[in-house]
């Protein structure tokens, strides 16, 4: 005779359950456009996500003492409205504002390990990249805390993590909300740009060494969004360049951050050989903030805004005045208060 698993005979009440928790956990887990990286939320179990580096990072309950690293992610938890769970600084984080009297821990790069300790986080939060970011990275997780890296190349990557730092801390109605408003601006924007010319866009990250932005991350992508191309056909992040090289692209719109990475930037009035550019005849040139072009965060669509009026001035609504963000080159000033240590 067949003998047949109690199991099977028997229907447990809790089975439904398990199988239905189960299918949720492999949708979410197949499906990254829905909620990439993104595993569990339970207020008795804790929140768990996969960050950047496929490491699954699990809390028993949502955090309540962050210290960032990379300064993007306080300006997302303060947009979250959980500006109240950072507990540290870097020595070059100011926003938001009511984090500047927190205790500084040292730089983005070189946080001072024994500080970072004193503070008792329960998740600490570093942006991937520059393989100098690692090291602190692999000493904290030595000593037990539990640390979070994220990419952030793209608006996709940005909206991710998003909503795996909202579920870390509690707050994935608020990201998921904050996300959903920021893609739909993307989409009214596209929707108004449609048709449009593109003009070759040069964005300075770095000067006198001349270094712009390349194909890959956000500035490309904040670029293209905005309805403009590119005119840097190097593949990587950023690209180092001739004054020579410029001429040759002939850009007709030229931006230049200003911000720790830049601190004292020329206007093309004041750099002779580059006075011919199309962008320099036609007074296409603009002085842009470093974070809010550079830094991952929400402000990158404002970015996305702000430069879509600068190239294509004809899609502001009758009456509008000029982008507050950005300023015309002819300033000569450096930005106040910008140091170049502690690159971001």
């Amino acid at each position: 005779m067949r003998r047949t698993s109690a199991w099977a005979r028997t229907r447990s009440p809790a089975r439904p359950r398990r199988i239905w928790c189960l299918a949720l956990v492999l949708l979410l887990w197949a499906d990254p456009v829905l909620s990439p990286g993104l595993l569990a939320l339970d207020a008795k179990t804790g929140v768990s996500v996969i960050d950047d580096q496929g490491q699954q990072i699990t809390l028993e309950h949502p955090a309540a003492r962050v210290i960032a690293l990379y300064g993007a992610f306080n300006e997302i938890l303060g947009s979250l409205g959980r500006a109240d769970v950072i507990v540290a600084r870097t020595n070059a984080d100011t926003l938001p504002a009511s984090i500047a009297r927190l205790p500084v821990i040292g730089t983005h790069l070189r946080p001072n390990i024994e500080a970072v300790l004193a503070q008792r986080p329960d998740l600490v939060l570093q942006l991937a990249g520059r393989k100098e970011a690692s090291l602190p990275v692999e000493a904290l997780k030595k000593r037990g805390v539990r640390v979070a890296v994220f990419r952030a190349a793209t608006f996709a990557e940005l909206f991710s993590v998003i909503r795996r730092v909202g579920l870390l801390t509690g707050s994935e109605a608020q990201a998921e909300d904050m996300v959903r408003g920021l893609e739909a601006r993307l989409t009214a924007l596209e929707s108004r740009l449609a048709g449009a010319a593109r003009p070759r866009v040069f964005f300075e990250v770095r000067s006198p060494n001349l270094l712009a932005a390349g194909q890959t991350g956000l500035v490309a992508e904040i670029i293209r969004r905005a309805g403009g191309v590119n005119c840097v056909e190097d593949k990587a992040k950023f690209a180092r360049l001739s004054e020579e090289e410029i001429i040759r692209l002939a850009p007709e719109a030229f931006l230049i951050q200003r911000g720790p990475m830049n601190p004292a930037p020329l206007p093309l009035t004041s750099r002779p050989r580059l006075r011919a550019i199309p962008a320099a005849q036609s007074g296409r040139a603009w002085f842009v903030d470093e974070q809010k072009y550079s830094r991952p965060g929400s402000r990158n669509v404002d970015a996305a805004e702000e430069l879509a009026l600068l190239l294509h001035p004809e899609i502001a609504p009758p009456g509008a005045r000029p982008p507050k963000g950005a300023k015309p080159v002819h300033d000569p000033k450096p930005a106040l208060g910008a140091k170049q240590k502690d690159r971001k």
